[in-house]
């Protein structure tokens, strides 16, 4: 599967990112890690790494993913964390469900069955179930945990939603323009590790209220 491009943006993980790259080491994938110039800890920590590393000229966790998209020429892309919560093993089956079932973007979940999470709190797990819940009922997205951004499409698809969201508000603005543009969405089960280092970068509260009005926006936005 030479023809996917796992993008990676990176804030302060020094501490997790190599060992993700060592486990990644086994597999085909083109690495692209995006990360802002400043970062200068994680930058050193991966120097003997064969990866692409693209240089985030502004900030934000969306702006990093929609810079990686851009970016990315290969056939398909996979959005992939770099703190160790993924697990690469799940890739070859959400990838071989994208094509069997010809969809343009395939979203793992933590809620079907089979599923779980070692990093969730309460109170990601109940804003998780707000946000997924206005996402099927306003949107009808057929996914089951929507701020989980695991995620592999076909990176030209993506290139036509012109991302714009530079915060985390990206996590549903990619879904939502897409099922807008009538695209064709799938879920499959996924198991989301404990993180190796470092706390969650999202600010419940903060991050939250930008979510919520970003898709009350997108439901009054004509298609």
């Amino acid at each position: 599967m030479h023809n996917i491009t796992l993008i990676i943006p990176a804030k302060n993980e020094s501490e997790s990112l190599p060992s993700v790259l060592n486990e990644l080491k086994q597999y085909p994938y083109k690495i692209d890690i995006i990360l802002h110039s400043t970062d200068s800890e994680t930058i050193q920590s991966i120097k003997n790494y064969d990866v692409n590393i693209i240089y985030q000229k502004n900030f934000g966790y969306g702006d990093a993913l929609i810079h990686g998209i851009n970016q990315c020429k290969t056939e398909y892309f996979c959005i992939f964390n770099a703190d160790g919560s993924f697990n690469p093993l799940e890739i070859d089956g959400m990838y071989k469900s994208l094509n069997d079932k010809e969809l343009d973007f395939i979203f793992a979940s933590r809620y079907g069955a089979n599923s779980g999470s070692d990093d969730d709190t309460l109170l990601t797990l109940i804003g998780n179930y707000i946000f997924t819940y206005i996402g099927k009922i306003f949107f009808r997205l057929n996914i089951s945990d929507i701020l989980y951004t695991f995620i592999i499409g076909k990176t030209e698809q993506a290139k036509k939603l012109h991302l714009d969201q530079k915060n985390f508000s990206f996590c549903v603005e990619l879904p939502i323009k897409a099922k807008k543009m009538k695209m064709e969405l799938g879920c499959i089960n996924s198991y989301e590790r404990k993180r190796i280092a470092g706390k969650k970068k999202v600010n419940a509260f903060r991050d939250g209220f930008l979510i919520l009005r970003y898709m009350i926006k997108l439901f009054f936005m004509k298609s």
